[in-house]
């Protein structure tokens, strides 16, 4: 049984797990648009947003944990240029859309992107 286990393992360890999700992130705030498979995308889904509600709190202390997780240009952007942007929305800053499957393997395919 599961037992409150939260989220998908990705077939990964731990380490690369939240390496991968980084990355993602990464991508997508630089990017504003991903591509990526359908499980990937939910899981980057809750890491995102979590760090875009940081991010609108602009102070030292939450730029100090992003940049822990985070380029520092990709602090600077989400900061200065992608928070300002959501600070009246309350949440639900990315959009997962999906597509049809990939031609090589057949694993779902969705596109993330953050709201405007």
């Amino acid at each position: 049984m599961r037992k409150r286990n939260k989220g998908n393992i990705l077939s990964r360890p731990k380490s690369q797990r939240v390496a991968l999700l980084r990355t993602l992130a990464t991508s997508l705030f630089l990017h504003e648009k991903i591509q990526t498979t359908e499980a990937k995308a939910k899981e980057l889904r809750k890491v995102a947003e979590k760090m875009i509600t940081r991010a609108k709190d602009n102070s030292v202390a939450n730029r100090r944990i992003l940049s822990m997780e985070l380029s520092s240009p990709t602090v600077k952007k989400l900061v200065n240029d992608i928070a300002p942007i959501f600070v009246a929305r309350q949440g639900g800053y990315t959009r997962i859309i999906k597509m049809g499957p990939r031609k090589s393997d057949g694993a779902r395919m969705a596109i993330i992107e953050l709201v405007k």
